[in-house]
């Protein structure tokens, strides 16, 4: 009887080894940092003589932050590959970016995911100025996150049903705001304007808030960002813009508008308010215009003005 249960024992147990799907390994790499390669689309995590490496097209990674609940969903395929790998020394990022890598250290066993998804969550990564709290994007913080994926090995098939990467940080370049203080109106409409030779601010402003009177001190006339009327628009151009640009009864095609981004509406005494104070000057009189708490948005990106944005000042005469 007890040599029928030792045999028992031992077939079972060869068994449990034979199988590659009974025996769950670990994988972890969520402490360790991601670094890419400049030359390709590989983004990769190295530990000691382990690599697990993702090359996926770096047009995957969208400068535009996920909505709540719904990160982008891709497959592992050809296109877009995961391969976990086995060294017999510790690695760097030659073995990894390297047209010709070292002959040293080696691969002893390489994983290679045959299935699964790729989820990738975005959110935008901001500075904020800690004199007016306006915020500015400096790039785009990617989450990875593996699900129901499959890798090939040697001894079988390992099955994963949430397998974390972690985090991928590319940089995205500040909106210039390169603006002076000097606001110019078009004489066939209510829009006023800022510009330099690559961006514009333009905003269609409540004709009552331009009156020919100076205000009363520290009285500013007030009004609400909307989307008709007060409306605020920041545009970035891919050519050089001029003053010829505005004014006109249809937009221009060129300089072509590589961006876009418009004011949200504002909140009485609360956010997106137009402040405009009014003295004498000359013959004349000097409208400042102030815009407070007032937010750009595109898509579901947004970045905040901050507390107080001076927009310039707009001279008209009687």
């Amino acid at each position: 009887m007890k040599r029928v249960v030792s045999l028992l024992f031992v077939a079972l147990f060869l068994n449990s080894c034979d199988d590659g799907n009974l025996i769950q390994e670990d994988i972890s790499f969520e402490a360790v940092a991601t670094q890419s390669c400049s030359t390709n689309n590989i983004i990769y995590k190295l530990k000691d003589k382990e690599s697990l490496i993702l090359e996926i097209p770096r047009s995957t990674f969208n400068n535009e932050p996920s909505l709540v609940g719904l990160p982008a969903i891709i497959d592992i395929n050809s296109a877009n590959r995961l391969v976990y790998r086995f060294y017999n020394g510790t690695i760097s990022t030659a073995n990894i970016c390297e047209t010709i890598p070292p002959i040293t250290p080696t691969v002893t066993d390489q994983w290679t995911a045959t299935a699964g998804k790729i989820q990738i969550f975005t959110t935008a990564v901001k500075t904020t100025n800690a004199k007016d709290n306006s915020t500015r994007i400096t790039g785009y913080n990617h989450n990875i996150v593996f699900k129901n994926v499959t890798f090939a090995k040697n001894s079988g098939t390992q099955v994963y049903e949430t397998f974390p990467f972690g985090d991928y940080v590319t940089t995205a370049t500040a909106l210039p705001f390169g603006f002076d203080q000097t606001v110019e109106k078009c004489s066939s409409s209510n829009q006023i304007y800022n510009y330099n030779s690559s961006e514009s601010l333009t905003l269609d402003i409540d004709r009552t808030l331009i009156a020919s009177a100076a205000t009363p001190l520290n009285t500013p006339r007030t009004g609400l960002i909307g989307d008709t009327n007060n409306k605020l628009t920041y545009r970035l151009f891919s050519g050089l813009l001029t003053g010829s640009y505005f004014c006109n009864t249809t937009t221009p095609s060129t300089p072509v508008v590589s961006e876009e981004w418009n004011a949200v509406a504002g909140v009485s005494n609360l956010s997106g308010i137009v402040e405009v104070t009014t003295t004498a000057f000359g013959t004349g009189f000097k409208h400042t215009i102030v815009l407070k708490n007032v937010t750009m948005k595109k898509g579901s990106n947004d970045f905040k003005l901050g507390d107080s944005y001076i927009y310039g000042d707009l001279y008209t005469t009687n």
